[in-house]
């Protein structure tokens, strides 16, 4: 099988002053792990999104503030982050690694990046440490590649695990049959007033593994109903570390296993229905910067468990097609 390609950005770092809790030193921890740790993983450094890839979902008056450092005082400070020309450059890369990390896995089943998951930025701003959808950009960049090549619509799928709901990812997908958006979060946690996805779960504060197995159980048989007549053709998958039991700002209890389990389900669930799947690391703010790390590695492990499979699948089927 071919190495999982795990696409990275953590070479376009942001400073940050002293305390602030945007944990910006877990990417190139995460990736120097990988390195070390994943052999079946081929790291790559993805190129910026472009104007215009990210004018497909933000509006172009939003793209030009962002990059001539014009946005409001109120828009920074929900963004959380001081602008900086690294700031955008940083933001363009992570978008750009969520596009390389979508055409991957159309080829493959399973591909990965390892920052990513920017589910707060909306069209027209950004918020919680989030400029630019990576998600939203990468699934309408992929839409339009499909629609040029065969003039057929791909239908897209967001699984959004991050402990915090993915806000602007349903607001710019809102009213849209192409994109199914599924965020299961924190009931108390941020934002405050929430947006509507097409399928929410809201889990109270302390949940553990097995109220969270059985939510996610239920939330993807709620989702493979719903998608019966209309199936996906890709989904993207967030990941967020932030519902362990060690995270500042995740409120929930669940464990590494039980996370390393979540993970599992969400692959075996889209691999045996035959859907190609980018994983991105989304939120992760532990007290223990290391945990945090361990949790994406675990991430990053169920991600080339599930290439396998995928690749023996593969491999059977195309042995009885020859034999038939």
């Amino acid at each position: 099988m071919r190495p999982v390609r795990a696409f990275c950005s953590d070479r376009f770092t942001i400073a940050l002053p002293p305390g602030h809790r945007f944990p910006i030193s877990k990417y190139a921890r995460l990736r120097e792990q990988v390195l070390v740790q994943c052999p079946d993983v081929e790291l790559l450094e993805a190129p910026p999104a472009t104007d215009g890839e990210l004018a497909l979902v933000h509006s172009p008056a939003y793209v030009q503030d962002a990059i001539a450092g014009s946005l409001s005082e109120q828009t920074l400070r929900a963004i959380g982050l001081p602008w900086s020309p690294a700031m955008v450059e940083r933001a363009r890369r992570s978008v750009g690694a969520t596009i390389c990390a979508a055409r991957a896995a159309l080829t493959d089943g399973v591909a990965a990046q390892l920052a990513g998951g920017t589910h707060h930025a909306h069209a027209d701003r950004g918020a919680g440490f989030c400029l630019f959808n990576d998600a939203a950009v990468a699934a309408r960049l992929v839409q339009v590649e499909a629609h040029r090549a065969t003039r057929s619509l791909l239908r897209v799928l967001v699984i959004d695990l991050d402990v915090h709901q993915g806000d602007g990812t349903a607001t710019i997908f809102a009213d849209d049959p192409t994109v199914f958006t599924l965020s299961m979060h924190g009931q108390r946690n941020f934002p405050v007033r929430k947006a509507t996805s097409d399928l929410d779960v809201e889990l109270p504060d302390g949940c553990g593994d097995e109220l969270y197995l059985r939510s996610l159980d239920s939330a993807l048989h709620t989702v493979w109903t719903r998608l019966a007549a209309a199936p996906v053709q890709l989904a993207f998958y967030l990941a967020g570390a932030d519902p362990h039991e060690g995270d500042r700002l995740g409120r929930l209890k669940l464990t590494l296993d039980g996370l390393a389990e979540r993970d599992r389900r969400v692959f075996d669930a889209l691999r045996e229905r035959g859907i190609p799947v980018a994983v991105s690391m989304a939120g992760g703010y532990g007290t223990d910067i290391d945990v945090t790390v361990a949790v994406h590695l675990r991430t990053v492990f169920e991600a080339t468990r599930s290439a396998a499979l995928w690749a023996t699948e593969r491999a059977r089927a195309g042995s009885a097609s020859v034999v038939q």
